[in-house]
């Protein structure tokens, strides 16, 4: 119960950083297996034992320093070997023996205190005295359910050298050229005693190291590690038990003959996860808004999705859903979203409500959830099974949804609408919580989508009851939004904003012949911000894809790269290399500089630009459709990603007055390519089998 690290006769053979996962205990209690040699005669095993989140205090904002779970950490460890004599097996008991260790302070979200004057040189070897440290402690039965973790591991993915040294007032600022997630490694030869301190940050404010966008007070402990040297030749220190978000440090306690490239090295950490997918074009700030949002997503997926890796690293549920689909699309998260869909579900209240971070000791529940933030119970199994086929996750998740399609049921109004969590959170330009669209309208439509993917699971699952109750719930919930939050002369949804607008357009809200007349709303309230985004997360979730479907991916690639505020293309142009939380004019609040809520764009370039379309029609992971948007601000363009039957791949460049289409599909695969209106193949087709090869696109 909270982090570890293992050693055997001296080699630290932990799975990787912040062992073994981050949960709360009394729901779910996690341990790692391994297979060890050992050596003829003495060996050793040695723990150091970390808080984790067994015993966070700094998360105090949510609770987490009076969670039911909070207690010290402890540990329980079995080894089964075979010699000789047979097979045996010990187990950790009072006869395990304990010390204090250099360790004089460690949090999830503070940082660690490390005292090298206190090292035990050999404590972990054969030979060691242990003869004056104490018998450990026996420790209460856990509460939670006892699992092996399956999640991947925590890694180093790779190191970074300081690209500049600034001395400011305080110490020496290191700048890593990338706003990211991890730890660095020290290198410094001292004397004993010397305190050096590492203030992590990710804003320059006058010039200086600004923190206060990433706590909620001047707390001195914020992402500081503190290091106390041994003075004994060069000394190296890596945190174990902590790591910050940021891309500058300021070190403090040091010299200037000190302050060299060589003193501190950036760690990039996160769960090891594989690229399976990936974009790039002939426009550069689409390829760094690409490389940003990859950058977003491995910062912040840490066991499971973050909302930031600096200020809160929690498991915000929405951060997650929103964000899903361009995860998956470019990386191999399933494995850890299965292993935090049972934390999820262990969550829900038995009134069937989700709080809205995962995990948790009780907060959550009164604020900070609702329908947009509940999806992730539905959204993360509809989309690993979408791309990825794993039923697993859909029969772990399926008792758990019928529960909160009922709690759904008792907190309808009287008019048959949903009002009772966040909305479309971040609008532009906006406080956090300051919603052109009206809460009721975000809720409801949000909690139809979710009755229409729940039934989609149980059709999956062959649970034709389950099926029928969750359409009639989804058919109820759309028909109060028609009624109530749809004008029908106009055609316009309630709050009269791009939000709004957009999610009815996308959710189908409006019926068929509705649907043109709809989007020329849209059209205008877009033409009113002088086609600028006006949205919160979850209007920028749908928006751009409305206009693909409607033909005006120009319009939707514009919006996104245009350089002047409010624009993705504004953080490029203000030096951004990850995304930010909201989007603010120069000058204006700060908030986090690392979030992934808004990495959508990333499955818009994949499925508008390049056209891939893996398993359109949600029934058989053998398809592809290929749909490219041949914008006309692009020379080039190229996607990929690599679906369960092989890699699907799409290219195209313009080569005079027609389109050089490249596509590539495994064999076992079909599809189609399907052109936009306007252009056709050589034969004056527009659609075509989708087999692998080149063709000749022109435009009409």
């Amino acid at each position: 119960l909270g982090f570890y690290e293992l050693y055997l006769n001296g080699e630290k053979i932990t799975k990787g950083a912040l062992a073994p996962y981050i949960s709360n205990t009394n729901d779910l209690l996690y341990y790692d297996a391994y297979d060890v040699s050992l050596l003829p005669g003495e060996n050793v095993i040695g723990i150091c034992l970390g808080n984790g989140f067994q015993n966070c205090p700094g998360g105090y904002v949510w609770d987490f320093d009076k969670a039911p779970h909070r207690g010290t950490p402890r540990v329980a460890l079995r080894l089964e070997y075979t010699d000789a004599q047979g097979e045996h097996t010990l187990e950790s008991d009072t006869d395990f023996r304990c010390a204090p260790s250099p360790i004089r302070f460690d949090d999830y979200r503070f940082g660690e205190h490390y005292d090298a004057r206190l090292e035990l040189p050999g404590w972990n070897k054969p030979g060691f005295d242990d003869s004056g440290w104490t018998p450990a402690q026996p420790a209460p039965t856990p509460l939670g359910e006892a699992r092996l973790c399956e999640a991947e591991p925590i890694v180093v993915a790779r190191e970074l050298s300081p690209v500049s040294i600034v001395k400011e007032e305080g110490g020496y600022r290191y700048d890593f050229g990338v706003n990211t997630a991890g730890v660095c490694r020290l290198r410094v030869c001292s004397k004993a005693g010397q305190q050096i301190e590492l203030l992590h940050g990710e804003h320059l404010k006058d010039g200086k190291l600004f923190t206060r966008n990433i706590w909620f007070d001047d707390s001195p402990l914020v992402h500081k590690d503190i290091y106390i040297c041994k003075g004994q030749g060069e000394e190296t220190y890596v945190p174990s038990f902590t790591y910050h978000g940021f891309r500058y440090v300021l070190v403090s306690g040091i010299t200037e003959e000190q302050a060299t490239p060589e003193l501190l090295t950036c760690l990039e950490m996160h769960s090891d996860l594989q690229e399976r997918g990936g974009f790039s074009c002939s426009d550069a700030t689409v390829n760094a808004l690409q490389e940003m949002t990859r950058r977003s997503d491995l910062a912040n997926f840490f066991y499971f999705p973050t909302d930031c890796p600096q200020r809160e690293k929690n498991g915000w549920t929405a951060d997650a859903a929103l964000s899903a689909e361009h995860v998956l699309l470019n990386l191999s998260p399933e494995n850890s979203y299965v292993e935090w869909m049972r934390n999820i579900c262990k969550a829900q209240n038995d009134a069937g409500a989700l709080p809205g971070i995962v995990p948790t000791g009780g907060w959550g529940f009164h604020w900070g959830n609702g329908p947009a933030w509940d999806s992730v119970l539905v959204y993360l199994p509809y989309y690993v099974y979408l791309y990825r086929g794993r039923r697993d996750i859909l029969e772990l998740s399926a008792a758990s949804i019928l529960r909160y399609l009922h709690y759904l049921t008792t907190r309808v109004n009287g008019e048959g609408l949903i009002k009772i969590g966040l909305g479309d959170w971040c609008p532009v330009n906006r406080g956090a919580d300051d919603y052109k669209a009206p809460l009721e309208f975000t809720d409801t439509v949000l909690s139809m989508d979710i009755a229409q993917k729940a039934a989609f699971i149980f059709d999956v699952l062959g649970m034709a009851e389950q099926k029928t109750f969750a359409l009639s719930l989804a058919a109820r919930f759309r028909a109060a939004v028609r009624e109530r939050l749809i004008d029908p002369d106009t055609l316009t949804a309630a709050g009269n904003c791009q939000t709004s607008q957009a999610m009815a357009l996308f959710y189908h809200i409006f019926d068929g012949g509705e649907r043109p007349a709809a989007f020329a709303r849209l059209l205008e309230l877009i033409e009113e911000q002088d086609e600028h985004l006006d949205t919160g997360v979850l209007g920028g979730r749908v928006i751009f894809h409305v206009l693909t479907d409607f033909g005006r991916s120009d319009l939707a690639f514009r919006m996104i790269t245009r350089p002047d505020f409010p624009s993705y293309g504004n953080w490029v142009a203000r030096g951004a290399t990850s995304l930010w939380e909201d989007f603010q004019p120069e000058g204006g609040a700060v908030a986090s500089l690392n979030h992934h809520f808004w990495g959508d764009i990333s499955n818009w370039f994949i499925r508008a630009l390049a056209g891939i379309r893996f398993n359109p029609h949600r029934s058989n992971h053998m398809e592809v459709d290929f749909r490219p948007s041949f914008v006309p601000q692009l020379d080039r363009a190229e996607g990929f990603h690599i679906a369960p039957a092989g890699r699907i791949a799409s290219s195209w460049e313009r080569e005079g007055d027609t389109v050089r289409l490249t596509v590539q599909l495994p064999e076992a695969m079909t599809g189609r390519i399907l052109l936009e209106k306007g252009w056709v193949f050589e034969n004056g087709l527009a659609v075509k089998p989708a087999v692998s090869g080149v063709y000749t696109v022109r435009h009409l």
